[in-house]
């Protein structure tokens, strides 16, 4: 049976839920470092505490992958499992914030982290199974610049509420600023609904009486499910073996930044390295304020990459975004004007808009459709493994080779970036059968 062509509203509609998903992330990624620092961590620890992402991704991912494969719930392949991710994370952003010490605020990070793999994943694969393979490059870059705007919103939430009237100084008993929690709750709200809005305006198609017997004639049970996986990685594509040196530099480099911005701003600009200092709760708002722009130029920069992906294609485009953003870390270490700090987020701004959709162009278009899912899930290990090896190699190397600064953590974080754009050169796109 053909697929529908969607209409552009319909996709639009079908990937909102990706604003509640990422609005969550860019919530971490904006505010993670600052509390678990308000919480008395120290700058080599960052990486450690920031470990639930990669390891929840790694394990959760490929396992929900595969199982939505062979899923055949009367609320469809993936909903359920989208939708039971989205609650659970919207309960651990409303409790967030109100951590009362660093090892809960870092046990918390990893249910909320799991809930929004489990999330995440099938979403994806839904957004492949919905969509013919011509519409599979609006699609993902649609998905990508509502990536964009969510992390906009999140990074901008808290100066976006002091605009409003809030005062910055206001502190819960745990030394976390209200704006912060008030953020976070936002994002719960924001969580479950609009993946639940997705799932109700642009519904998974029913399943053909060839793939319910396909699905029905897997093997059931745990060890079919790591046997599925160890099949799909002996069978990976060319295509996609070939991504996994893009992926690990790139993020490598992208969680060298997120973890070492704030610091680097704290210290380059504002002349502070305390966390608990007036100046250090400016430095969290300007990287509110330069993320909430480079997020911005992502959503609109997604949708300015359609025309020139279909006719150049995905990988010299992501390869001219990744080198934007590897000029951009470079010089950010050396402007000590606020004002000047947004001129090298246009550069990231392109990177993270490229990093969000071409990818997944390229592997979409390489991966055969009925094993969409355990295939998007290996993908995320491509995220999650460089993001592992980062987070326990560079404490190794933070005083050592890094002199224990963390603008040197962001030269290097541009570094790597540079050479994730001559690896992404060599990868041959090639269509599933």
């Amino acid at each position: 049976m053909s697929k529908p062509l969607l209409s552009p509203w319909q996709i639009v509609n079908m990937n909102v839920g990706f604003f509640g998903i990422q609005f969550s992330f860019g919530l971490q990624q904006a505010n993670m470092t600052p509390i678990y620092q308000m919480l008395g961590a120290e700058g080599k620890s960052l990486p450690l505490l920031w470990l639930a992402g990669p390891v929840t991704g790694l394990l959760v991912q490929p396992i929900i992958g595969a199982l939505s494969d062979r899923t055949t719930h009367r609320w469809g392949r993936r909903t359920p499992y989208f939708l039971w991710g989205a609650l659970v994370c919207s309960l651990g952003l409303l409790a967030m914030p109100y951590s009362p010490a660093l090892w809960f605020a870092a046990s918390l990070l990893w249910i909320l982290d799991a809930a929004n793999n489990v999330t995440m994943e099938p979403y994806r694969a839904y957004v492949s199974d919905r969509l013919r393979p011509e519409q599979h490059a609006p699609g993902f870059l649609t998905q990508s610049a509502f990536t964009g705007l969510a992390q906009t919103t999140a990074y901008l939430a808290p100066s976006i509420l002091v605009w409003l009237g809030m005062s910055k100084d206001t502190l819960g008993s745990n030394g976390i600023p209200l704006i912060v929690t008030t953020a976070f709750v936002i994002g719960a709200l924001l969580s479950f609904s609009t993946v639940y809005y997705s799932v109700k305006t642009v519904p998974e198609l029913p399943l053909t009486l060839a793939e319910r017997t396909h699905i029905a004639a897997q093997p059931r049970g745990v060890g079919a499910v790591f046997a599925e996986i160890w099949d799909a990685i002996r069978e990976m594509p060319d295509t996609m073996k070939r991504l996994w040196w893009m992926a690990l530099f790139q993020w490598y480099g992208m969680m060298c930044y997120w973890q070492y911005i704030v610091p680097t701003v704290a210290s380059t600009v504002y002349g502070t390295n305390d966390p608990k200092s007036p100046a250090y709760l400016d430095a969290v708002l300007t990287n509110g304020q330069i993320g909430g722009f480079y997020n911005a130029i992502a959503c609109v920069a997604a949708f300015a990459m359609v025309p020139f992906t279909r006719r150049l294609g995905a990988k010299w485009v992501h390869a001219f975004a990744l080198g934007c953003a590897a000029l951009a870390m470079a010089l950010l270490p050396g402007i000590h004007d606020k004002a000047w700090l947004f001129l090298p987020m246009v550069g990231i701004g392109l990177a993270w808009a490229s990093i969000m959709g071409n990818p997944y162009v390229l592997l979409a278009g390489s991966i055969p459709p009925a094993r969409a899912g355990v295939y998007m899930g290996i993908f995320n290990m491509f995220i999650v493994i460089p993001m592992l090896i980062q987070m326990l190699t560079l404490p190794l190397l933070y005083d050592t080779l890094l002199g224990g600064r963390a603008e040197n953590v962001i030269r290097l974080a541009g570094l790597l970036l540079a050479c994730a754009a001559v690896a992404v050169c060599f990868v041959r796109s090639e269509k599933s059968a």
